[in-house]
């Protein structure tokens, strides 16, 4: 029986089924602190990550982090920039890999009806 109390955050969307600490781990210490530390701007975190989800080839997490890339100020041109130079470093499949995906993200947010791009986070 779910829990009709708990708030549909995105950790408990992502996780709270099967995993609800790592839903709560998710929410409260990776976007609730790691992401809100001082020492780095969003942006900055965002390039990081989605250059070393590209580079692990980690293209579960990948559509979401490029989304948010670009809520946190990451524009298309700059993605596109990040993978091709990916590619002599990390290899040419997770770059082709990456283009295929940010493809698609980028063709899902065209055919929202909102202009705005927005990843809910907490």
């Amino acid at each position: 029986m779910p829990d009709t109390d708990t708030p549909a955050t995105p950790g408990r969307r992502a996780f709270g089924d099967i995993a609800p600490a790592l839903a709560d781990y998710t929410d409260a210490v990776l976007f609730g602190d790691v992401w809100r530390r001082p020492g780095l701007s969003p942006r900055d975190r965002s390039l990081i990550t989605v250059t070393t989800l590209i580079a692990l080839y980690r293209t579960g997490e990948l559509p979401f982090h490029l989304r948010y890339a670009l809520q946190n100020g990451v524009t298309r041109d700059e993605l596109g920039e990040m993978i091709t130079h990916l590619a002599f470093y990390a290899g040419w499949p997770p770059a082709a890999t990456a283009v295929g995906i940010a493809r698609k993200v980028f063709d899902e947010l065209d055919a929202e009806p909102s202009a705005t791009t927005t990843t809910e986070v907490r």
